[in-house]
């Protein structure tokens, strides 16, 4: 996955757990419900991920500079704000479990015999490349530019279960 869908389905957890509406993160409002939980997934998707500040900040509709106030506020939040270290200590748990309970892959070949069983299709003659990696597994599948997207969709569809980065070359 790229470092943007993570962080959106981060937000989508977030926004679950805490029973906000669809989207709600990224809209303009200033209540401090939202605010919280914008906070909240920002601060765990650059601790966990190293997630850009950008990609944040364009997820989340608001400038890069909001996540730097996000992270520096974050220590003194936990210590003192009790619905702040309350709600971060639900959404973390809950990303944790649902992260640990997804699979790797330890060898590339296996992870290239997965996707091709699983709907991914290769060309003979390729002009993009499309490099999967999954825990300690690598692996390159050759599409074309026309076949691009849908290749792109079908190995998301067949690694959604699986923790996995995806980057073109």
């Amino acid at each position: 996955m790229t470092e943007e869908d993570n962080f959106r389905n981060l937000c989508n957890l977030t926004t679950r757990l805490l029973g906000l509406p669809d989207n709600s993160l990224s809209l303009k409002s200033r209540k401090q419900y939202l605010q919280i939980a914008r906070s909240i997934a920002a601060v765990i998707t650059r601790q966990e991920h190293g997630t850009h500040r950008k990609i944040i900040g364009k997820v989340l509709n608001r400038d890069r500079s909001l996540i730097y106030h996000y992270e520096k506020n974050h220590k003194g939040n936990y210590a003192t704000w009790e619905i702040y270290r309350e709600t971060f200590n639900k959404v973390y748990t809950a990303y944790k479990n649902l992260s640990d309970s997804k699979e790797t892959f330890l060898e590339g070949s296996a992870l290239k015999r997965y996707l091709l069983k699983n709907g991914v299709k290769e060309q003979f003659d390729p002009q993009v490349l499309i490099e999967v990696k999954s825990g300690e597994a690598t692996c390159l599948i050759k599409t074309s530019y026309f076949d691009f997207s849908n290749q792109l969709n079908n190995i998301k569809l067949a690694l959604n279960k699986h923790h996995y980065s995806i980057q073109i070359i």
